[in-house]
């Protein structure tokens, strides 16, 4: 058998040009247009961005609501704005338009408040993704001055950093309190279990160490609400920095979830004598500055507080959420704004932030080492 000369293999196969319907002149001259319009809308908008209307305005707002609203008085949020304008002006297309003060406020509306990314989008007269963007935008220009505003002290601060902590519960050498707290988001779905926390929500779980005046000066987050507290600080920079400072004599105090290093004093587990349980108790007074450094901080930050809802971001930017918040916290401190709610201060809100509790494993109270110092301090001070 001959195979098929060139013509019938086409007829075959079927023939390509035969078989397609081509649209009519007139169909193609619509579609061609329409791309036309579509192409010069695109150039139109370029060329001519939408023009954004703030529904906020900085200098026509009163103080009270200022404070009440974004927890900044007006000079504080105009510094803030000042500080970070070159990082919110940059040539972004669907944040033209919108001032540098606009932005800084309707993120600090988010975190005062712990409203929904919508709510506060259209209380600012932003689009939710509009908003989406400037909010990741502010907290990286607020994340690049981070040493600035979260310090841990320096050799040359510790004399009144120690007379700072010697005040609250008569025990010496004190240049810190740490301690760890959870910030409930809804976590990823393949990862769910690993943000499960001993309390059975999810959460990030954040350490902190804090001064005398509750000013915050180191913050870790970055670990899931499932990992232990002494995981995280040893795999912090705390122990380094605090290696550093030894020759200085000096401790962080810290609940009995924690080794009790070198560097840290925890409380006597099972006090025998007197002088223990006096050194107990100082211990209990002193440390409780950080339990209240959480309470203020969530109570100021709603975001942060379960009152005001899981986070629906993702971890990465809770944690960017955390430590912009912690700074924040810093500066009002520093700038003795006070605490005002809407019907004026709210204990309520401030009380119902709990405690963290210490937890204890065999692999903790195996860890536990270093008591010579501990001894030390309750046979000079507490006898």
């Amino acid at each position: 058998m001959e195979p098929p000369s060139a013509d019938e293999s086409v007829s075959l196969l079927g023939d390509p040009v035969a078989d397609v319907k081509l649209p009519s002149p007139s169909v193609l001259l619509v579609h061609s247009e329409s791309v036309v319009h579509r192409q010069l809308e695109h150039v139109r908008r370029w060329r001519n961005p939408p023009v954004y209307r703030p529904l906020v305005d900085l200098l026509t707002m009163e103080e009270r609501h200022l404070i009440v609203t974004y927890r900044f008085d007006r000079s504080t949020i105009q510094e803030l704005c000042t500080q970070l304008e070159p990082d919110l002006m940059s040539p972004i297309r669907h944040l033209t338009g919108i001032p540098p003060d606009v932005q800084v406020l309707s993120v600090l509306h988010s975190l005062a408040s712990g409203s929904f990314l919508t709510t506060v989008a259209m209380a600012s007269g932003m689009s939710q993704p509009m908003f989406s963007n400037v909010l990741s935008r502010v907290l990286s220009a607020l994340l690049k001055h981070v040493r600035r505003y979260i310090i841990f002290p320096e050799v040359e601060d510790l004399p009144t950093v120690k007379g700072d902590f010697y005040a609250l519960g008569d025990i010496p050498n004190i240049i810190g309190a740490i301690d760890g707290t959870h910030v409930a988001l809804v976590p990823p779905h393949r990862s769910e279990q690993v943000y499960r926390n001993r309390k059975s929500y999810h959460s990030m779980n954040v350490q902190m160490v804090c001064l005398a005046e509750q000013y915050i000066s180191q913050v870790k987050a970055m670990f899931p609400g499932s990992v232990h507290d002494a995981y995280i600080l040893r795999n912090s920079s705390i122990p380094d920095m605090m290696a550093q400072l030894q020759r200085h004599r000096v401790w962080l105090l810290g609940d009995s979830g924690y080794p009790n290093l070198s560097w840290r004093l925890t409380p006597v587990r099972n006090p025998r004598t007197r002088a223990e349980e006096r050194y107990n108790e100082a211990h209990g007074r002193t440390r409780r500055v950080i339990e209240l450094t959480f309470r203020l901080l969530k109570a100021r930050f709603r975001c942060l507080h379960m009152t005001g809802g899981s986070l629906f971001n993702s971890p990465k930017k809770v944690c960017e959420i955390i430590i912009s918040c912690s700074m924040l916290h810093n500066l009002v401190l520093r700038r003795r704004v006070p605490f005002l709610q809407e019907d004026g201060p709210d204990d309520s809100v401030v009380a119902a932030v709990e405690p963290v509790e210490p937890v204890y494993s065999d692999e903790e109270e195996a860890e536990e080492e270093d008591n010579d110092n501990r001894e030390s301090v309750i046979q000079q001070y507490f006898q």
